[in-house]
């Protein structure tokens, strides 16, 4: 039962966030709002729903090793994972430049977590802070997005403009597939937890994490057959950011997230050693290859291991 209440809640996310996003970007076109800041804050607000969801619907139910286990094990997943097996399919050759300002807000914001998890928790002045720094972000994103109309922002917006009817269901449909599979979700991995006699940090990292991350390893995977490698960097990218300054940043406004020592000593530590390895690969303009991607592959199956 256990297992089922993961597997409803994982399907039930990754297509409450599909119906989402093709619903708010037509919703977007109806109203006429610009397609810079469609993209901007519907499709990273958009694809990160599910992992804040999974997040607030954990810290209410007092499972902070689920919350910190979700962000961090996503993190790794999509640097290590998602990378790892588009360069494994289709080697990464090529990306847009502002991937390379991103890729550095991302390897900061990675920092800045390293230093929020020696403390006890993470409190609402922290949260508070990465909220702010995340709306500097997108703000500073759109207006360099409005001076270069070709950015690959702009690039990600497709779809059909669908009539109201159809967004106002594709929209209340979403909604609740992603609370149904927050819900369920949570209380499955919170069983496996103790079925198994391991940590929630543990569920949150595996699980939970690879669950989430879902809808990056699908577009990754779409992206490498049609050797469009600068999707796949610039989808991994800005969700690394989304997931450290939105996720954390929400939930710890909302709630104080406590904070396990496993954390500051290895999961952070590996999130930030991924995080500078792939941001020094993309400002050095170094392709990532069949090779490399295998051997990041490798590191996540090793990283699993010693985490488990």
């Amino acid at each position: 039962m256990d297992y089922l209440l993961v597997a409803s809640g994982l399907v039930c996310l990754y297509f409450g966030a599909e119906w989402l996003l093709r619903g708010t970007v037509s919703l977007s076109r109806r109203l006429d709002i610009p397609t810079l800041l469609v993209s901007l804050v519907v499709i990273g607000f958009g694809t990160s729903l599910p992992e804040l969801l999974v997040s607030l619907r954990a810290a209410f139910a007092a499972s902070p090793g689920l919350v910190l286990g979700n962000v961090v094990g996503s993190n790794i997943a999509n640097t290590l994972l998602i990378i790892g097996v588009g360069a494994a399919i289709s080697p990464m050759k090529e990306w847009d430049g502002a991937v390379r300002r991103d890729a550095l807000v991302m390897l900061a914001a990675t920092t800045l977590m390293l230093l929020l998890v020696q403390f006890s928790a993470v409190g609402r002045i922290a949260g508070l802070v990465m909220v702010v720094l995340l709306g500097v972000y997108l703000r500073q994103g759109y207006r360099k997005a409005r001076r270069d109309p070709s950015t690959r922002i702009v690039e990600t917006i497709e779809g059909e403009e669908l009539p109201w009817s159809r967004i106002a269901i594709l929209i209340a449909a979403s909604l609740t597939a992603l609370f149904s599979g927050a819900e369920l979700l949570v209380r499955g991995a919170t069983k496996l937890a103790v079925d198994f006699g391991v940590s929630e940090a543990v569920i949150g990292l595996t699980v939970v994490a690879v669950g989430t991350s879902l809808p990056e390893l699908a577009t990754a995977v779409v992206a490498a057959s049609r050797r469009q490698s600068d999707v796949t960097v610039g989808n991994v990218v800005g969700s690394n950011i989304f997931n450290i300054l939105f996720i954390l940043g929400v939930t710890a406004l909302v709630l104080p997230v406590p904070v396990a020592p496993r954390f500051s000593r290895f999961d952070v530590p590996v999130m930030l050693a991924a995080a500078a390895v792939f941001t020094a690969a993309i400002l050095l303009d170094r392709p990532v290859n069949r090779l490399f991607g295998v051997l990041l592959l490798v590191l996540y199956g090793g990283y699993l291991a010693l985490a488990i």
